[in-house]
């Protein structure tokens, strides 16, 4: 039973964000552009550390484990 609850919640919350990526891309133009994340370009390569978008994106999905799991 707790696994089929797991699932659900994956299968809506996927659901959910490719809605969102499709019909509202602007509600995630933030992702990368925040102060703290790092992009650096040379000539031959490019890297990109999200360190910022990250750490609120980790702080968000713990506050919804916490609410979702609480007993």
């Amino acid at each position: 039973m707790h696994m089929g609850k797991l699932l659900i919640t994956a299968g809506l919350a996927m659901a959910t964000l490719g809605l969102v990526l499709k019909y509202a891309p602007w509600l995630v133009n933030w992702f990368g552009k925040l102060p703290g994340d790092i992009y650096i370009e040379n000539a031959n390569s490019r890297v990109f550390i999200p360190i910022t978008s990250m750490i609120l994106i980790s702080l968000l999905l713990t506050l919804i484990a916490n609410f979702w799991f609480r007993k």
